[in-house]
């Protein structure tokens, strides 16, 4: 336990889905040494986002914290749970920074609020325990220059608020409530796009320090103590008076913005030429599709779905724990006990776990045509080597990129 009464600083990071907010996987993984704690959001039953981050670093592997809160937002009915967490970790104190890492449709300021004023359904009071350092929004660059023509239709008032783009009010207040605003993905725009996608967010949000990035790299003096988050000036917010004069009163992120999910399960691998056509020709209507999946004949590694709007890709992503040496499974499991349970004798953790989120599509129909992709019990005892790999690395770029 550390004994320092210092307020523990901490690190909002928001962004719409699949914007690139595992830029907490490069800050964790980066040569710096964090003694950080990290609080995970994930809108689905199963958090995902927090098995990227465990998967794709090395913190649990340093003792360190992670927390997962899943099925909800941490702006709405989650905030007192978020709060017990944060709270069991202050009486710990085994850390010196928390980051939070919200779901794609959370709004920035109700979790802001939560960490400066505290919740009424929350025992635990954060005031004076915990300091709110830096509000972060991570924009996709990408979906910003195809879905909103480089941004401009984000100051049209006649935006259709049913669309099947990720909800604009809750991209708006991130990109308008935010100290530091991470333009991402730029590597898939041109660079004259980029800078007229950075002139209309400067527009909408001058005071932020604005940093270009690829794949959610950035250095973590950029987003940690940065001292950037000013209190005198959120407060007076139009965003943050109108949460405090009327309050967060949906049940959901998810009901106020129709926005559902679901998650797709195995314990076989995929058939690598199926899933890869299907990967291709997901519904429009899904905007976010995520996580890990086991394609046959890949037996070595993991591999990672990631749809973010328009694009998607595929390619490897992460370990599977059962390629680790016995002395890494066992700290895994003694962190995660509940792998065990789901262990296999022969494939340990190899399976598929995809979440897919968006807005009026068919999920019966997407799960049938998931089923089909899933290796039959005749192709579960085929060589496997003789399937090609769609996914190697050099293979991990966009399958499906819409109007190019």
């Amino acid at each position: 336990m550390l004994f320092n009464s210092d307020p523990i600083p901490v690190t909002i990071l928001s962004g719409s889905l699949g914007a690139g907010k595992t830029t907490l996987n490069h800050i964790l993984s980066s040569e710096q040494k964090l003694n950080a704690a990290v609080l995970v959001n994930d809108m689905g039953e199963v958090n995902v986002d927090a098995d990227l981050v465990e998967r794709e670093s090395d913190l649990t592997q340093n003792d360190d914290e992670i927390i997962e809160i899943s099925n909800g937002c941490i702006c709405c009915r989650l905030r007192g749970d978020m709060l017990d967490e944060v709270g069991r970790l202050a009486d710990e104190r085994d850390f010196e920074y928390l980051l939070v890492e919200s779901s794609g449709i959370s709004e920035p300021i109700p979790v802001a609020q939560t960490f400066v004023r505290g919740f009424e359904d929350a025992e635990f009071d954060p005031t004076g325990v915990y300091e709110l350092d830096t509000m972060v929004s991570v924009v996709d660059a990408h979906s910003f220059w195809k879905g909103f023509d480089s941004g401009q239709a984000l100051t049209d008032d006649s935006i259709d608020p049913q669309g099947n783009r990720v909800p604009e009010e809750a991209l708006i207040d991130q990109i308008k409530f935010c100290d530091v605003l991470l333009l991402n993905k730029c590597d898939l725009v041109p660079d004259d796009e980029i800078d007229e996608m950075e002139a209309v967010l400067r527009a909408l949000q001058p005071r932020a320090n604005i940093i270009r990035t690829e794949h959610g790299a950035v250095d973590p003096e950029e987003i940690l103590s940065t001292g950037r988050f000013d209190f005198d000036r959120a407060s007076q917010s139009a965003g943050w008076k109108r949460e405090l004069q009327h309050g967060h009163h949906h049940e959901s992120a998810a009901d106020e913005h129709g926005v559902t999910s679901f998650s797709f399960d195995a314990d076989r691998p995929f058939h690598p030429e199926r899933i890869a056509r299907l990967f291709a020709d997901l519904p429009d209507g899904i905007v976010r599709a995520k996580d890990f999946f086991w394609s046959a004949g890949r037996e070595d590694i993991a591999m990672g779905l990631d749809k973010a709007g328009q694009s998607v890709r595929a390619g490897p992503k992460g370990t599977w724990i059962a390629t680790l040496p016995k002395a890494q499974q066992e700290r895994y499991f003694a962190t995660r006990p509940e792998m065990k349970e789901d262990w296999d004798d022969q494939w340990g953790d190899r399976g598929i776990q995809l979440v897919f989120i968006g807005r009026g599509f068919d999920q019966d129909r997407l799960v049938e045509r998931l089923e089909e992709c899933v290796l039959s019990d005749a192709e579960m005892v085929e060589d496997w080597d003789e399937h090609p790999d769609p996914f190697t690395a050099d293979e991990q770029r966009e399958l499906a990129l819409a109007g190019d």
